[in-house]
């Protein structure tokens, strides 16, 4: 097999172009990377979000082939305006990405109802709105597509301190599973991304030196995951070709934490 032909064959397994990917939570640390992943592979992305400033980074990286929409990820009338913009544009929506979250390490008897349902609103409620909204656009215009879930590592491993956000990625685990097995008969594929340790805002501050030594000793590869590293995973469930046969799926990728027992 010559170059060219290895070329044509990865782009025909994991190639994106002309299709249309809304990453939800895209202005984050690695919502963003995965926006480069789609738009190197070749699709139109959609960096949907409430930070607009990081969301034009991303649309500065690649001018025409990124769109910054403004949203409050659990408002519907938000979602409904994003699908308004898409039927406008005569887009579909090919690839969603649900990754808008927030994280907490309040102690357990001193979780609030505020706290709680905050957290809950924006790492649960925000998936169950954005599959409905989103989801139902996709199923309306008949066509094959690929619902990508941010979960987590704590979805399938309680981590001490983040109770909240444990409770709502395990949630967010068990949505997934259900849509998969709902909507693979009209041809949506619907699977979960547990990324392990990937320092970023929402984690940073329980990121203490004692937590990192724990982290650091429980992880085969011993160090942190970088936001690049999840291109693999996010290609696979995003494409038609490469992952026609995966759904229902949660891709763990933390360097092998979840390998460790003892």
């Amino acid at each position: 097999m010559n170059h060219t032909s290895q070329a044509g064959y990865l782009e025909r397994l994991f190639g994106l172009h002309g299709k249309t990917a809304v990453v939800i939570g895209g202005t984050g640390v690695l919502g963003g990377s995965i926006c480069d992943t789609l738009a190197k592979a070749g699709a139109h992305v959609y960096v949907a979000g409430n930070n607009e400033d990081s969301g034009q980074m991303v649309v500065d990286r690649w001018h025409n082939q990124a769109t910054f929409f403004r949203l409050d990820a659990s408002q519907r009338p938000d979602l409904e305006a994003l699908v308004g913009h898409l039927k406008t544009h005569g887009r579909n929506c090919d690839i969603l990405v649900n990754g808008a979250g927030v994280n907490s390490s309040t102690p357990f008897l001193e979780i609030g109802d505020e706290e709680w349902d905050r957290i809950l609103r924006i790492n649960l409620t925000a998936v169950r709105i954005a599959c409905q909204v989103l989801g139902g656009y996709m199923l309306e215009g008949n066509i094959p597509g690929s619902i990508i879930n941010v979960a987590s590592l704590s979805a399938i491993t309680p981590l001490s301190r983040v109770f909240s956000y444990s409770a709502s990625k395990a949630a967010v685990l068990n949505l997934t599973q259900n849509l998969a097995r709902e909507w693979a008969p009209r041809g949506i594929r619907v699977n979960a991304l547990s990324p392990g340790f990937f320092p970023a805002e929402q984690n940073r501050k329980i990121l203490t030196k004692d937590r990192v030594d724990k982290i650091m000793g429980h992880t085969p590869m011993a160090r942190f995951g970088t936001p690049d590293e999840l291109a693999g995973a996010v290609l696979l469930m995003a494409s038609n070709q490469a992952g026609s046969f995966l759904t229902g799926a949660n891709l763990v990728v933390d360097g092998g934490f979840s390998a460790m027992t003892i």
